[in-house]
């Protein structure tokens, strides 16, 4: 048997904690599996591994062995990786971390066209409005929205996220169009609750004075895609990021209000543990993000 993939069924094995599991990874069927980490056992004249009818349980050499294997898996895949890069091949599993409506509403697209156009490329997409650790993770590329903290990370800029206030025509016939942000201080407000300041909404107006718009809040939520459906049933006025807003403004489904005044802007940006050595896999996807977005992004055509 491959020498190479009885290692590789056995670590999976061990991390999935059973041989369906790891049979499941690797196409094989549970018994096959078995016949794998047998043949290891056989070979190495040592006992791998401590089988019940419901767990796994490493031996002392198991232990040690896995660590080892473990290591020269890592280092098999990352030969590949650099003989795919030296080759101009993008390859191996590409992990991708992202704020969550960010994510489901612009991302899926451009994965999918990314696959298609790169067959030896695997995607994990983990969608998440907290910041993950990339290196603790493994992950590859983060996509963060805002102001960033000062770290080791290299960023690229994407695109602008641009702020914008908006309504739905039955909000605006039912209870009138605010002219001011003054007005916007007696209306029902929908807001996200996760924002560095929650409920607080600061526009600058033509001449650049400051209007915080602050007090209670008709609905707050921490995901902007249920103060989206809110905003479209008519319940309330919403402030929140073009990329969100921007495709029901442009249909007319909602209206964005008081637009002589602004925010301030965030920026979208991809995160890298590093530039160097950077995975050509990497590289490819970064491409493609940057052809889809832009600084003119399709969700601010309106």
């Amino acid at each position: 048997m491959d020498r190479l993939t009885g290692m590789g069924v056995f670590v999976a094995a061990v991390e999935e904690g059973s041989f369906a599991a790891a049979a499941r990874r690797f196409g094989l069927s549970p018994a096959m599996a078995g016949k794998y980490v047998s043949a290891l056992e056989v070979e190495l004249s040592a006992r791998l591994l401590h089988r019940t009818t419901r767990r796994l349980n490493l031996t002392d050499t198991g232990q040690v062995y896995f660590e080892r294997c473990k290591r020269i898996l890592e280092a098999y895949d990352e030969a590949k990786r650099e003989a795919g890069d030296a080759h101009g091949t993008a390859l191996g599993v590409l992990r991708i971390a992202t704020p969550t409506t960010f994510g489901t509403m612009h991302l899926g697209d451009v994965i999918a066209q990314f696959m298609e156009d790169h067959p030896l490329v695997n995607v994990e997409v983990s969608m998440n409005d907290r910041y993950v650790d990339l290196l603790e993770t493994g992950t590859d590329m983060a996509i963060r929205i805002g102001r960033l903290p000062d770290s080791s990370m290299i960023a690229r800029r994407l695109a602008p996220c641009r702020m914008v206030i908006c309504a739905s025509p039955e909000y605006l016939e039912h209870n009138g169009t605010p002219h001011t942000p003054d007005d916007l201080r007696r209306a029902p407000r929908l807001a996200f609750s996760d924002a560095v300041s929650a409920g607080d909404w600061t526009l600058f107006d033509p001449d650049g004075k400051a209007h915080r718009i602050d007090g209670p809040c008709r609905m707050s939520a921490n995901n902007t895609e249920m103060l989206l459906a809110a905003a479209l049933r008519g319940s309330g006025i919403v402030y929140g990021p073009s990329f969100v807003f921007g495709e029901q403004i442009a249909n007319g489904n909602l209206v964005e209000l008081l637009p002589e005044c602004h925010s301030s802007d965030l920026t979208i940006q991809a995160i890298f543990p590093s530039s160097r050595h950077m995975p050509f896999k990497v590289r490819r996807f970064l491409d493609y993000l940057v052809d889809a977005f832009g600084d003119e992004p399709p969700w601010d055509r309106f």
